[in-house]
């Protein structure tokens, strides 16, 4: 029988212990107050060394609490561990109260045991292994320096193993047996030994308790395995061919016959899009998901899931959705470039084509080397931004010849390219927008021009759906608009509009509006509301937003469009 709620009780005792501890170093009369007092029945509330060094252990605790609600391994050792030496300390000074409680907490951590399962990174040992080894070298190094800097400050004249022994005591926060003529002197040496040893413990712990960050990567059997669950299932999500970007793992349900594909960012096992493959075993890829995320205690989330898939994995998950915008679908069959509501779309298109600005629609397929080439280089040269931005809805990639299905749509004028459009098959019906780039210096409207050209190109090709872009709280935007909005709506709205004069988000609602789509709302899917700040990070990250160092070895992601979850976001006014 599963206790999950252990983990959580054992960390935030844990919490709760360092702060006292904290409270205690930095604010000497919480020593002395009730609370004070009653906090000494508690382990590893430190009252027989120096206030610094209780300062050191409570922050350590706080770091070890997050990795106890996370059910790490390594930390319940760490801490089963300590509390039998925190109640031998507690008998040696006659705090029997103390060591009751610490034997007590001992014996319910090991009785449940089995709910510290979470993996860590198995090289994060070694490394945390030779951190200690190589700073604390340092430390006694460079103490011994500091300590003998000034042998004028000296009382005495202490010999080298009572200055050894001042510089291991003092890396602890404990004064040591060198004593110094000047108060300003000593204090200067305590605290800076205290630091050097603070680094080192901290920087230890944080490398030995840190979630494992495995390095995405497709291979070429989950690749064939995924294209065969697309092939019959497909259409089923307009962000499933995104799952082959080479930069992703994915697991598999046992019968193979669904699959999730994700990406571990700082923590967080974050996957996008519907589960690929047939709809009743996505249950069991959703369990393995979820399956392998405790074994690393890593934060599961989806982002970019459709409502179905959302209901699925809050249903079989237990988490919670969040709606985070709509994506613009266009019927085919629906489109038409007449009437009064098309009237500026219409004008837009034909005032680009008597610019004298031509289209080109076909499978990449049919493209040669040598036009490949050309679409792949005016591509990076019209890029926005130095780093490529995508994850969720973006491929990555462009001309690969696994990817022949895939739909481009080129503008011209007199024979140089000047823009393109990049979709992936959507099922055997549809295409999902990937990439939309212009060259800075064409003419207003081409962007209308490229997506009227193809959805009048589409019936030709069998297509019937057409997928666009993305647009972050569109309904938020719309509601906030309309007559009897009430005043936390209208703020809502507001802080949008005026987040827009950076982040284009009503301004790529505007754009899809012209071409009057079907809006289908996306989701995000979080286990507890206070991880939504740490998803939102690792989104951020993955679509290239937030630009941290990358280990050595990690693939570095080459989407095509700079625009939040990959789809085109942000568009050249028009």
């Amino acid at each position: 029988m599963r206790r999950s709620w252990i983990p959580a009780a054992a960390g935030y005792a844990a919490t709760a212990i360092g702060l006292l501890d904290i409270g205690k170093a930095v604010f000497p009369r919480f020593g002395h107050s009730r609370m004070g007092e009653w906090s000494d029945l508690l382990p590893g509330i430190v009252t027989t060394v120096a206030g610094a060094s209780s300062l050191v252990i409570g922050v350590m605790l706080v770091m070890i609490a997050h990795a106890l609600r996370r059910g790490k391994v390594r930390a319940w050792r760490a801490v089963v561990a300590l509390l039998p030496a925190g109640a031998a300390m507690s008998v040696i000074h006659l705090h029997l109260a103390a060591a009751a409680v610490s034997l007590a907490l001992l014996a319910a951590l090991v009785a449940g045991r089995r709910e510290f399962s979470a993996l860590p990174d198995p090289r994060s040992r070694w490394r945390a292994l030779g951190n200690l080894l190589v700073l604390g070298a340092f430390d006694v190094g460079l103490g011994y320096l500091i300590v003998s800097a000034r042998p004028r400050a000296l009382t005495g004249a202490p010999g080298p193993f009572d200055r050894l022994e001042h510089v291991v005591l003092g890396l602890a926060g404990v004064e040591g047996p060198v004593a110094f003529t000047s108060a300003r002197v000593s204090g200067l040496v305590y605290f800076s030994l205290l630091a050097l040893g603070t680094l080192t413990a901290v920087s230890t712990l944080y490398l030995a308790l840190r979630p494992s960050r495995p390095v995405a990567e497709l291979s070429e059997e989950d690749e064939a395995r995924l294209r065969a669950l697309l092939a019959r299932h497909g259409e089923r999500d307009s962000l499933g061919y995104f799952a082959l970007r080479r930069d992703k793992s994915v697991l598999f349900s046992p019968s193979g016959k669904a699959a999730v594909a994700y990406r571990v960012v700082s923590g967080v096992m974050l996957a996008s899009g519907d589960p690929i493959g047939d709809r009743e075993a996505w249950p069991a890829a959703i369990r393995a998901f979820m399956t392998e995320a405790r074994r690393h205690a890593w934060v599961p989330a989806v982002i970019g899931c459709g409502e179905t898939a959302g209901e699925v994995w809050t249903r079989e998950a237990g988490m919670s959705a969040l709606e985070i915008g709509d994506e613009a679908v266009v019927e085919v069959a629906g489109f038409t470039l007449e009437g009064r509501a098309m009237r500026n779309v219409r004008q837009m298109v034909n005032r680009v084509e008597r610019l004298g600005y031509t289209c080109r629609v076909g499978r990449a397929a049919e493209l040669t080397d040598e036009e490949r080439e050309r679409v792949k280089q005016a591509a990076d040269a019209w890029r926005g931004t130095q780093t490529e931005r995508g994850y969720s809805m973006a491929l990555g990639r462009f001309g690969d010849p696994a990817d022949a299905g895939c739909l481009v749509t080129t503008a011209h004028k007199d024979g140089e390219l000047k823009a393109v459009l990049h979709f992936v098959p959507w099922g055997p019906h549809g295409i999902s927008l990937d990439l939309m780039r212009r060259d800075r210096a064409a003419d207003p409207g081409l962007n209308e021009l490229l997506i009227v050209r193809t959805l009048q190109a589409a019936p030709a090709l069998g297509i019937t759906q057409v997928s666009l872009n993305f647009a972050m709280f569109r309904a938020a935007l719309a509601r906030g608009e309309r007559l009897g909005a009430g005043p936390v709506l209208r703020a809502w709205r507001g802080l949008l509009v005026f987040l827009s004069h950076w982040f284009q988000i009503e301004s790529l609602y505007r754009f899809n509006a012209k071409f009057r789509p079907i809006w289908e709302p996306r989701f995000v899917v979080y286990p507890n509301a206070r991880d939504l700040p740490r998803i939102g990070l690792s989104a951020l990250q993955a679509e290239a937003f937030i630009t941290l160092g990358r280990r050595r070895g990690e693939r570095v992601s080459r989407p095509w469009w700079p625009g939040p979850l990959g789809k085109p976001l942000a568009l050249w006014r028009s």
